[in-house]
């Protein structure tokens, strides 16, 4: 059965710089572009579930802020300066 990924938009205000460390990190390996606190990630509903657990787990409740944002992939986005327009890659290798 064919997996179908969706672009999500995920945001975060770590306040603590090893806690900080771990987020990015973490993001790195399911983006496909972003910029400091943002990322663009193309994710199945597993890939998501998994993220957002990970995610509930390396930040402190009472101190820092993850945002997840569904997009529309019919939607143009659009991009000035230097910034490349989201794609979903033919595969992803994390590890």
């Amino acid at each position: 059965m064919f997996n179908m990924r969706r672009l999500y938009l995920i945001a975060y205000d770590i306040t603590d710089e090893k806690r900080l460390s771990q987020v990015r990190e973490f993001l790195k390996g399911y983006s496909t572009g972003g910029q400091k606190s943002v990322y663009e990630c193309f994710l199945t509903d597993g890939e998501l579930r998994h993220v957002i657990e990970v995610l509930s787990g390396l930040i402190d409740d009472e101190e820092d802020r993850v945002h997840i944002f569904t997009m529309d992939a019919r939607s143009k986005t659009h991009t000035l300066g230097i910034a490349v327009q989201p794609s979903d890659p033919s595969y992803f290798y994390i590890g």
